[in-house]
């Protein structure tokens, strides 16, 4: 099991929130940390991919459970 290095919780935020906290949280991490994003708007699962799509962090899993969502983003570059 990965145990992440960072947490992100933006429950109760909706797009562009979640994505943009995402994206800056990322952007002041170092290759090999791992990000937990906690969310529950339901378009971050569709928005999130395409934050990641850029090739610089890779998406190691999304869980959903109780209409809550768990990222788990690996700094990659």
């Amino acid at each position: 099991m990965v145990s992440p290095t960072h947490q992100l919780d933006v429950i109760g935020f909706f797009c562009p929130v979640p994505v943009a906290e995402a994206k800056k949280a990322l952007s002041n991490m170092d290759v090999g940390q791992i990000l937990e994003v906690l969310a529950d708007d339901p378009e971050t699962v569709y928005d999130m991919p395409l934050l990641t799509a850029r090739g610089k962090n890779l998406i190691l899993s999304i869980e959903e459970k109780a209409g809550e969502l768990r990222f788990l983003i690996e700094v990659i570059e």
